[in-house]
């Protein structure tokens, strides 16, 4: 696992892998939970049959009733016959650590999640349609969720395109502005329909990263392994980092400013030194470091 938690910040707003199980079996729950995802999300939704809706549910509430951790359900969406049904069933349940909403798109519909579950349960909304993505700025500042993730599978269905780099690339971009202006961490990227093909599944995730997410939904254990390395703190980026912060250390200790000054042929000022600060903040320890 590579989650890193803040201190006072709920840790699933920082967790990296999330793993999606189908809420209709129960016999993959447990391995699910004991793999390398950082969060295990239970699917009510796509995974399920309409016909096997009720008797996932009940499968999905014995689960969470047993007081099982890391653990989150993706209900029906708003408008369908079963959302409220998902919620009533699942909220009191002391598993539960948190909702995904699949299709979102309004925040009332977010608000009335949250009006449904208790204060404690996460909220993450799932981006799936052309109007999420233009209304993903509310969304995100609406103080109902705590995350935004991408469908893009049902995005690109939703907009008729093929889902390349090309054709995502402004909604992705415009996740990761959403979440930083809406003060969240960064999005979870969409799931990669191939799990045999490690390469494949690093690639994507490394692509994710570069963009500024901060996740990836899974949909299979042999994914975990590369898009928990694709998401660790580049160890060259890292020791550039470190040295930084010792050199502003050192300019401090002698007295003189670290405001802005040469380091190895580049100019140093606030914004770098921030970005040093953001890539050791994903290094797990680095928080106790006595760099400033």
């Amino acid at each position: 696992m590579t989650e890193v938690r803040s201190l006072g910040t709920p840790a699933w707003r920082q967790a990296v892998t999330w793993l999606f199980v189908p809420g209709d079996r129960p016999d993959r729950f447990a391995k699910a939970a004991a793999s390398a995802a950082d969060r295990i999300v239970i699917d009510l939704e796509d995974a399920v049959a309409p016909g096997a809706k009720a008797d996932a549910r009940t499968k999905v509430v014995s689960w969470l009733d047993d007081g099982q951790e890391r653990t989150w359900v993706r209900v029906n969406g708003a408008g369908t016959t079963w959302h409220a049904r998902d919620l009533e069933a699942i909220s009191s349940l002391p598993g539960l650590e948190g909702v995904m909403l699949p299709r979102s798109e309004d925040p009332d519909h977010l608000a009335f999640v949250k009006r449904h579950i208790p204060e404690t349960v996460g909220v993450i909304a799932l981006i799936e349609t052309a109007v999420g993505i233009v209304r993903a700025n509310e969304i995100a500042a609406s103080g109902y969720v705590g995350r935004l993730a991408f469908g893009s599978i049902d995005y690109a269905v939703d907009i008729s395109a093929s889902e390349t780099d090309e054709a995502m690339l402004m909604a992705r971009s415009l996740l990761v502005t959403a979440s930083r202006a809406g003060g969240l961490p960064g999005p979870l990227d969409g799931v990669t329909i191939v799990t045999d093909d490690t390469d494949a599944i690093g690639r994507e995730a490394r692509r994710a990263k570069s963009l500024g997410f901060a996740g990836k939904m899974c949909i299979h254990p042999r994914q975990l392994g590369a898009v928990n390395a694709a998401f660790l703190a580049d160890p060259a980026e890292v020791s550039w980092a470190r040295g930084l912060l010792d050199a502003v250390a050192a300019r401090e200790a002698a007295g003189e400013s670290a405001a802005a000054f040469q380091w190895q042929g580049a100019m140093i000022d606030r914004p770098v030194l921030a970005r040093a600060h953001s890539i050791l903040a994903r290094v797990p320890g680095a928080a106790d470091s006595p760099r400033r």
